[in-house]
Parts: structure tokens; C-alpha cells; sequence
């Protein structure tokens, strides 16, 4: 069975409870990373994954919550000596800013640097982000505030699905991205510009069919905690938790 594992749970404020919101998708092969927040080889291994098992990472948006990882990442693995190529995938737009960044840390000269190759994906709902013998994961472009994908991760062994919404306000993709899915990991940041409030989480879990929510990228409001839930499951009708960091999804 492959699973998902909530690697940080907050949105863009975080406090020592929650990291910054993050993921990583393991197969028996080894992982991919979804975003990449925090300090990330050091949750890494704190999940139980081993770096060297790094297959790729895919970049949903280009905000600073969902990359500022991504420098230290790089420079740690290359100093544990990486060989492998580490294929970065995700929109033009955030491929470009992942290169100005790292251009900013003049990763041209870092010597013996590990080959990254740069995979771009259509904005379109179905578009392939990757595929292989165990997932096959594709995209749809959701409504936030700079050009983001969803993702929509299918075991191709099981038959599970895990939906990932990443930043994005209701909209129509979000529905089709988690189609019939086994586990909708929905942003529920709040009722703003660019993203969801756990009610309406909850009404897209229920118009998309899926199994379970999982509400993530929210604010550390532990007050908050209970009211979000059940606003969530009335509008949902189904299972309901709060994402906690280290969480784990199988599917």
C-alpha cells in the first residue's frame, strides 16, 4: 500500500505544533515530495522516509510557504553526496521562479550538483504531472492568487485516490480533481480571496463524492478546532478530520 504523509499542516502562519503545509507520497519505490516548507530533511526522516529515496518534487504554487524549503533541501541532499538526477515538476510559472531562486544561491557552482531535470505540466484539468508503474498522478488548475495546481494521486495497485487541493477557493476543478476520491485533503485556511473555509471543504467533499476530508492549511487556532469540524461534516455528510503534522493517509 502506498500512503501520504503530512509533513507540515499549517497555512502561511505556522506555530511550533504545525509546520508550514507540505507532503510526501511514498511507494514502495520511495517518495515524492509535494511542496517543501520547513526544515525539510529533517522531517524527512522524522516520517520514517530515507532521503536517499527522494524520486521528485512537485511544486503546486510559487509561494513563499509552499517553497522556502527547497534551498536547504537541495544543499543538504548534495552534501550527503546525491548522485541521481531529483526531476522537479510543476507549472512554467513556478519552474521559473524554482530557477531564480536557486540562481539566487549560484547552485550552477555548487560542485558535483546532482542533475535536476524540470518537468512542466499543461494548466488544464487532467493534465499528467507523472506516471509509472505505481501512481499516476495529474493535476487541475484551482483558484488561488498565483497560477496553482491540485493533484490527484492514483495507486495504480490498489485503486485508492487521494485528492490534494493545495491553496484555492471553491471552485468547479477542485470537484473533478477529487472525483470518487478515497481521501480529500482540502485546504481550510478561511473565506478569503484565494481559499476555503472548512464549510466549504465540506461541500466540496460532498459534490466530489469522496470518501473521506482531511482539512489541512489552517490556522494553529486550537479554539477554533471543533467548530471547524463540524461545520465541515455538516456540509459534508461523511467522515471529517483536522490534519495533523506526521498525519498518515493510505490509500
Amino acid at each position: 500500500m502506498a500512503r501520504v504523509v503530512a509533513l507540515g499542516t499549517a497555512a502561511a502562519v505556522p506555530d511550533e505544533m504545525h509546520a508550514n503545509t507540505y507532503l510526501a507520497v511514498e511507494g514502495e519505490r520511495g517518495f515524492f515530495l509535494v511542496d517543501c516548507a520547513d526544515s525539510p530533511l529533517v522531517r524527512i526522516r522524522h516520517a520514517g522516509l530515507a532521503p536517499e529515496r527522494l524520486r521528485g518534487l512537485i511544486i503546486t504554487h510559487f509561494h513563499p510557504d509552499h517553497v522556502f524549503g527547497i534551498p536547504i533541501l537541495f544543499m543538504n541532499i548534495w552534501l550527503l553526496g546525491r548522485t541521481a538526477p531529483l526531476p522537479v515538476y510543476g507549472l512554467q510559472d513556478a519552474l521559473e521562479r524554482f530557477e531564480a531562486m536557486m540562481d539566487l544561491f549560484r547552485w550552477q557552482e555548487w560542485p558535483g550538483l546532482f542533475p535536476v531535470p524540470r518537468r512542466a505540466f499543461a494548466e488544464e484539468v487532467g493534465a499528467l504531472v507523472l506516471e509509472d508503474e505505481e501512481f499516476r498522478i495529474t493535476g487541475a488548475p484551482v483558484k488561488h492568487l498565483v497560477p496553482t495546481m491540485g493533484l490527484r494521486i492514483e495507486n495504480k495497485r490498489s485503486g485508492g485516490v487521494v485528492a490534494y487541493t493545495s491553496d484555492t477557493s471553491p471552485c468547479d476543478a477542485v470537484v473533478a480533481l477529487a472525483q470518487d476520491a478515497t481521501v480529500l485533503i482540502h485546504e481550510a485556511a478561511k473565506n478569503t480571496p484565494g481559499h476555503s473555509s472548512a464549510a466549504q471543504a465540506g461541500e466540496a467533499a460532498r459534490r466530489a463524492g469522496a470518501g473521506r476530508l482531511v482539512l489541512i492549511h489552517y490556522r494553529p487556532a486550537p479554539w477554533q478546532y471543533d467548530r471547524w469540524l463540524e461545520e465541515a461534516a455538516a456540509a459534508f455528510g461523511g467522515p471529517v478530520e483536522l490534519a495533523q503534522d506526521f498525519g498518515e493517509y493510505v490509500f
